[in-house]
């Protein structure tokens, strides 16, 4: 079974690219962000015609999330359970026994903007969010862009980001917060001395023989999951392609 992720940064923008990868690498499920489209806008039919189910919530040109999948969801819902639930930021599908969350946290801005104080009760109001709708055994992915880089090795020249607000300590520990719900980051587990990134800003030159980025995408998986996960990756790729998203889809495979 592969799970992945990818902020498209556009959907309609993407399209191709988001389709192109879908053919070639078939995941089960693929969990896409920053759709920055209304529902009934969202290319749906495109996504049919190729085979995929979607399950989406979007809105204008900001936000939005989508699960693609093989096979339809038994169960979706959206949005977080306290208000404001930010609906077009959180995703969750059941299939069977498998619980995905997708989320696509908020960036933050400033460390003195409200949407950094935001952010760090964003994370605090999610992991209430696994504690009051699943415990560590069940088997449960949760995938997206969470706009943090975990570890110095997850950024380039991590001691000139420390007041970046994916690097900030305050960040970095709201992070650590979530996952000790019981979670395990799938690609540092299968990688765990590799540098790889799945952010490449566009304001930087593009250079696939440089390492100059961020690794902020992440398939976080709880113990029965993680047992059973067998590798993980980044696929540059989609970044070469001509009108990239500035992100990198994120895969893990996982023993069916």
């Amino acid at each position: 079974m592969r799970i992945a992720t990818f902020n498209c940064n556009s959907i309609r923008s993407r399209l191709d690219i988001v389709l192109r990868w879908l053919a070639d690498h078939t995941p089960d499920i693929l969990c896409l962000q920053e759709t920055k489209v209304q529902d009934a806008e969202f290319p749906l039919d495109a996504f049919r015609l190729a085979g995929w189910h979607v399950a989406l919530k979007g809105e204008k040109s900001y936000n939005g999330v989508a699960i693609v999948s093989k096979k339809p969801a038994d169960e979706i819902s959206f949005g977080l359970d306290s208000e404001p639930s930010d609906a077009p930021r959180l995703a969750h599908a059941r299939f069977g026994k498998l619980h995905v969350v997708n989320t696509y946290v908020p960036q933050g801005r400033e460390l003195d903007h409200a949407m950094y104080a935001y952010k760090l009760e964003w994370f605090a109001r999610l992991k209430k969010y696994f504690e009051t709708r699943f415990t560590p055994a069940t088997p449960l992915l949760w995938c997206g862009d969470l706009n943090v880089a975990r570890q110095p090795i997850d950024v380039t020249h991590p001691e000139t980001k420390t007041n970046h607000v994916c690097y900030h300590q305050a960040v970095r520990d709201a992070f650590e917060d979530a996952i000790s719900f019981g979670f395990t980051d799938l690609f540092r587990q299968h990688n765990p001395a590799l540098v790889d990134y799945s952010f490449y800003d566009y304001r930087a030159p593009f250079d696939p023989g440089q390492k100059r980025g961020w690794r902020i995408d992440y398939v976080l998986a709880t113990p029965p999951l993680a047992q059973i996960s067998i590798a993980a990756a980044i696929d540059i790729v989609p970044r070469t392609l001509p009108k990239p998203s500035d992100h990198c889809p994120l895969y893990a495979d996982l023993k069916d």
